[in-house]
């Protein structure tokens, strides 16, 4: 069977270089403009050109998003984009609205078109209408469960993705109009406020301007808000749905969310071609690094439990490791890095890498970037770090949160 591609997000050139180096098979990135992730670094015209021959030269694929539901006013500024596009030839669109297909159609014909999780395709006659209309790939709703994902395979042969990990919207597959409503940022254009994630209050019709709370503990509710999509537990079955490219969520995420996810998956995605499928513990305690609202399987076993819903603050987005810097090069007996974050000597640090990953090693001595000895470096500097065998260049270093 042939192994699922990895997709993972870009919404900045450090993010997009950073998936790459940790094995993703292809990329998916946009610009402010066109993307639902507008509030992302995302990429200017130059921006678009420069991913397409980076990732060309790293030998993967790189798809770009126009997907958001457009206005009359947009046409004529999607033309343009799509003019653009077509000379840097992207190896797919990714689109949702079906002006915008049609508009990519016309004007670029040789780009393959993949069609968003926005479009809401949970039925095997809508995969069939996007399949004789000349779509490559159908991006699956994230609401249907494996079964219902192997009855669509059954009756198409485009190629199918879904998504494997990452933050789930409380609206179907992001067609959500909370954002809009309450602070006139629509999340069908890229300005998603993330209205799910906020703590709410009641009110009564006769005293308007008193909240009254509603509490699940002593901090609130926050009954709108879903816990992260992890599935790494069931890669196999989805593999055998017939799944054709895993997905992974995160283009508004930094780099330690990045390279961790996407290096653990691809371990995991590669594991595929060995039966029976079997989860390490190391992945699941390389997911739980960094910040997350907790982990659920979504809708893809059967209805969300109650417990797939994070009713508490004080339980998300906790991360046991940060981000501690980059490795920009190694050579002369030195590794340059290029600090994120305070080092000073002593710290324990380790380093995501092919070599000596899960451990960590005390840094003992840093130079500046002069060669001279310094006992600390700060954020956004670059120091010199003696090297540690088996790191690369563009290898991250972090260390835990409880770290002296």
């Amino acid at each position: 069977m042939k192994t699922p591609e990895l997709l993972a997000p870009a919404g900045s050139f450090e993010k997009l270089r950073t998936a790459l180096h940790y094995g993703a098979d292809a990329v998916y990135l946009g610009s402010s403009e066109f993307s639902l992730r507008a509030k992302a670094d995302n990429f200017t015209s130059i921006g678009l050109e420069q991913a397409a021959d980076l990732v060309r030269k790293k030998g993967g694929k790189l798809y770009v998003t126009v997907n958001i539901f457009p206005h009359n006013k947009d046409i004529h500024l999607i033309k343009d984009h799509l003019f653009l596009l077509k000379r840097i030839s992207p190896d797919a669109l990714i689109v949702s609205d079906i002006g915008a297909f049609e508009l990519a159609s016309e004007i670029a014909p040789d780009i393959p078109l993949h069609i968003s999780t926005q479009a809401n395709i949970t039925n095997y006659r809508s995969a069939r209408f996007w399949e004789r209309s000349g779509a490559k790939r159908l991006v699956l709703s994230r609401e249907l469960t494996i079964e219902e994902i192997r009855e669509i395979r059954e009756h198409v042969s485009v190629e199918l993705e879904c998504f494997i990990h990452g933050a789930i919207c409380i609206s179907y597959s992001g067609r959500c109009y909370i954002s809009s409503f309450l602070a006139n940022r629509s999340a069908n254009r890229g300005e998603c406020t993330n209205s799910c994630r906020w703590n709410y209050t009641l009110t009564e019709e006769k005293r308007p301007r008193e909240h009254l709370p509603v509490y699940e503990n002593d901090r609130g509710t926050y009954v709108l808000s879903s816990k992260d999509l992890c599935m790494i537990g069931h890669l196999d079955s989805l593999a055998d749905a017939g799944v054709d490219s895993f997905k992974i969520e995160g283009r508004m995420k930094g780099i330690n969310y990045v390279a961790g996810v996407v290096k653990t998956y691809r371990e995991a995605v590669d594991s595929l071609k060995n039966r029976p499928y079997r989860v390490k513990e190391k992945w699941l305690k390389e997911l739980s690094m960094f910040s997350s609202r907790g982990y659920t399987t979504g809708m893809f076993l059967g209805k969300q439990p109650d417990s797939g819903y994070n009713h508490d603050e004080e339980n998300a987005y906790r991360m046991s490791h940060e981000l501690v810097g980059v490795v920009k090069s190694v050579n002369n007996g030195k590794t340059a890095v290029s600090l994120r974050n305070n080092l000073k000597t002593g710290d324990r640090v380790e380093f995501l890498t092919n070599g000596p990953e899960d451990k960590t090693f005390e840094v003992t001595e840093i130079f500046n970037e002069k060669g001279y000895p310094v006992s600390s470096g700060r954020n956004e500097e670059t120091v010199l770090l003696p090297i540690v065998p088996g790191v690369r260049e563009n290898d991250l270093i972090r260390r835990a949160l409880n770290s002296d």
